[in-house]
């Protein structure tokens, strides 16, 4: 209970309540120590008045007016002329004095304090003014033990009061509490609950309905990440389903590209020329498709080996790639250019190189011959103190601006109208296995340039290794 937000809310809201009592309190014994006052020397002068019926009063008459009026002798100054009305004998010596006829504010809550604070019950000395103009000036003696009785009775009453009004303002504020802030909050929580169960089933979304403006934004921020999540949920479901039905395309395929190959043997017999120029090119494919279906299933295992690294003559798997990329353009005028330095070799994986250079080509390509115009791939590479630099370029139409957010995420960041997006996050993460970058170098409507860097260091491979 004490724990809780309404709980703390009651404790604070009381004693912040009480603090503010505490506060009037004071001022307002003040004001009752005044009234007090006051009253004794209105209730003194009207005592007084029985002296001006006659010359002489009775002892006991003017013992029963002191004891009226609560005071032990009356002096009344009219016309400048000091006059003892009334009189008895004090107990004790007057121990102060207090003028009521002009104040100070401080002056009184000073005064009240001390004698709140002054235990017994001193004999003091109280000056004010005469009502109805009754004179100059009007002064008694009394006790001042009743006052300060009085005034504690009076504090007591204060306080029980404060107490009340307190708990009351707290216990409404308690209810509010309830109802306008802790019923929705817990209301969230429930919705947070029931979402974690299943966090895949849409129903669950909370359905923003607070009518408290913080709690309504909070719901909102709620509503939007649950709905981001389930749509990861569901696509990481979809990616999981996929997975197994490609691992298991894979494995057929696999079953019959490895068919495939032991024809190879009868065509390599041929003595057909065009025959004997395309048999080692077909071996070479379908020895890929083979490398690949196996890479695919160890990729579904989650055993994607790192990359063999060794010094391969770049040039050969460029070559390799323009040759199955032209043949692939068919009658498009899209023409090819290689500028890569003679005998320039690159520590990679040759297969998964092959692949990288492969996807970006093919993905150049498909944006050039979907333009209908007519347009260029180039490959470069150069090495430098540092790393090796492979470059990637075409003259098509450039990414879509969707494209650009989501470059190297799988089935996000198709670069090609109806594409998966697979080629280059693959590509992307080949090349880190590598411990180097894929990175977009430009792309506008005059062209598209993706640049491959692959570092030197052993420090980097080492890491990309592991």
């Amino acid at each position: 209970m004490l724990n809780s937000l309404s709980g703390r809310f009651l404790i604070l809201t009381t004693v912040f309540v009480m603090l503010a009592e505490v506060l009037i309190f004071v001022p307002s014994v003040a004001r009752f120590r005044q009234d007090y006052l006051l009253l004794r020397l209105e209730r003194a002068q009207i005592a007084s008045l029985a002296t001006l019926a006659g010359d002489m009063i009775t002892p006991e008459l003017e013992k029963e007016l002191l004891t009226n009026a609560g005071v032990f002798n009356v002096v009344l100054r009219r016309d400048e002329v000091r006059q003892l009305a009334l009189s008895s004998p004090i107990p004790a010596p007057i121990e102060a004095t207090y003028d009521m006829r002009e104040p100070m504010g401080l002056t009184l809550i000073r005064d009240a304090m001390m004698t709140l604070w002054e235990p017994g019950d001193p004999i003091i000395r109280v000056i004010g003014r005469p009502v109805q103009d009754g004179g100059l000036l009007i002064e008694v003696t009394m006790e001042q033990g009743p006052l300060r009785k009085a005034m504690i009775d009076y504090g007591l009453n204060i306080l029980a009061l404060s107490a009340v009004i307190s708990i009351v303002t707290a216990l409404l504020l308690f209810l509010a509490v309830r109802v306008f802030l802790v019923k929705p909050i817990k209301g969230v929580v429930a919705h947070m609950q029931s979402y974690a169960q299943a966090p895949e089933d849409a129903r669950r979304i909370i359905t923003p309905s607070a009518g408290v403006t913080e709690l309504r934004e909070a719901e909102e921020a709620l509503k939007t990440m649950q709905t981001q999540l389930t749509s990861a949920l569901k696509q990481k479901e979809r990616l999981a389903q996929l997975g197994g039905a490609v691992a298991k395309v894979s494995h057929d395929l696999r079953n019959i590209l490895t068919s495939a190959q032991l024809f190879t043997d009868r065509i390599d017999a041929s003595q057909d020329p065009t025959v004997q120029r395309m048999a080692p090119k077909l071996v070479s494919s379908i020895t890929r498709a083979v490398n690949l279906c196996e890479s695919t299933l160890a990729f579904g295992r989650v055993e994607e080996p790192p990359p063999a690294l060794n010094r391969i003559p770049i040039a050969g798997i460029v070559a390799d790639v323009i040759d199955s990329e032209r043949l692939a353009a068919g009658e498009h005028d899209l023409s090819f250019s290689e500028d890569i330095p003679a005998g320039l070799t690159v520590r990679c994986d040759g297969e998964q190189m092959f692949r990288v250079i492969a996807n970006l080509v093919r993905n150049a390509r498909q944006a050039v011959v979907a333009t209908g115009k007519p347009g260029e791939i180039s490959v470069h590479a150069h090495e430098d103190d540092e790393a090796w630099w492979i470059s990637v370029a075409d003259t098509g139409p450039g990414l879509p601006a969707k494209a650009l957010d989501h470059l190297f995420q799988p089935f996000q960041g198709g670069a090609t109208k109806g594409g998966s997006g697979l080629g280059l996050a693959i590509a992307a993460e080949l090349v880190r296995g590598h411990g180097g970058t894929l990175e977009l170098g430009r792309t506008s409507p005059e062209g598209t340039e993706f640049v491959i860097c692959l570092p030197k260091s052993e420090v980097a491979l080492g890491a990309a290794a592991e």
